[in-house]
């Protein structure tokens, strides 16, 4: 009787043996299975992981990044401007203008004028491309043209493009009108500051006035400038800034400055490498705002002098084009 028992207890834990190796042989067959069938998709999804990650990147980068054509001027919250890095570790003089003087002169965007383009004016050089829109603001006779100087300087360019139809506003301290028209091109006498003007001052200068840009247009109800051209006389820097700082810059499509560097320029503080540290940083943030350079003419009739001293062969004045990609004409 016991025999019998325990051979059945035999057969039973047989059967069980056996039905567990067969469970665990099923498992392992599923887990292997679905391992093999994770390493064939994983190619897969990682190419269609990385093209939807592509296309994604495609369209961001198509997305216009660009500003709203009218703008409210306000103060900035922003104190002051980015500083790029060093040029170097050794924060030279040399390294820091060489590497100034090849950012000004190597052009980032290609300017291809028609042929049936307003005549250049040698130093002072448009861009009518006609991927921008400045050649169609001119074409349909709807330019703003703004000038900037302090007296004495070229007013050519200004004159032709008051002929071809353009609203040129030229700013200048020296006139002895408060304001003049002459045909399309009024004279204002006033001058451009980086700083809201003096109380104080402004009572003892009864023929003159000083303002900043963005007050100006505000003043006038212009909300895009065509053309802004600065010739302030080592007065630009700090002008520039201010226009980077209260995002002025966004409503214009093209820029052309004289920088000098002779000097550091008006309230420009800090050794050599950091003015010329400082140069750059401004010039960046420029590009920052889609601006592209696309003229850079040296003039040799200047003095080869880069704050008072000969580096690189520099000229003391150079004449820039940049011209905004982001711009919409009215």
């Amino acid at each position: 009787m016991n025999r019998c028992v325990l051979a059945r207890v035999c057969v039973l834990l047989s059967i069980l043996c056996l039905v567990a190796h067969l469970y665990l042989e099923l498992q392992g067959f599923h887990v292997k299975s679905w391992r093999t069938l994770i390493s064939t998709k994983e190619p897969q999804m990682h190419t269609r992981t990385q093209a939807v990650s592509e296309e994604r990147k495609r369209l961001s980068d198509s997305m216009s990044t660009c500003y709203p054509t009218a703008r409210h001027y306000r103060k900035s919250l922003r104190w002051k401007i980015k500083l790029q890095p060093w040029a170097s570790e050794s924060h030279s003089l040399e390294d820091e203008a060489f590497r100034f003087l090849k950012y000004i002169t190597t052009p980032q965007v290609s300017c291809r004028n028609p042929a049936n383009s307003l005549p250049a004016q040698g130093s002072w050089t448009l861009c009518l491309d006609n991927r921008f829109n400045l050649a169609r603001s001119i074409n349909t006779k709807h330019c703003r043209v703004y000038s900037l100087g302090v007296g004495g300087e070229d007013k050519q360019l200004e004159k032709i493009l008051a002929k071809a139809g353009c609203e040129v506003h030229c700013f200048d301290p020296s006139i002895r009108e408060a304001h003049l028209q002459d045909s399309r091109m009024w004279l204002h006498r006033l001058s451009i500051d980086w700083r809201d003007p003096n109380p104080a001052v402004m009572t003892q200068r009864q023929h003159s006035s000083t303002k900043k840009l963005s007050a100006v247009l505000n003043h006038y109800g212009h909300r895009q400038v065509d053309v802004l051209k600065m010739d302030m006389e080592s007065a630009e820097w700090k002008i520039l800034e201010n226009l980077i700082l209260e995002n002025v810059l966004p409503s214009v499509g093209l820029l052309l400055l004289e920088v000098h560097l002779h000097w550091a320029g008006f309230e420009v503080s800090g050794n050599e490498p950091s003015v010329v540290r400082y140069w750059f940083s401004l010039l960046k943030e420029l590009e920052n705002t889609h601006f592209h350079l696309y003229h850079s003419y040296r003039d040799a009739a200047k003095p080869h002098l880069f704050l008072q001293k000969n580096l690189h062969n520099a000229s003391s004045a150079y004449i820039l084009g940049w011209v905004n990609r982001c711009y919409s004409a009215r």
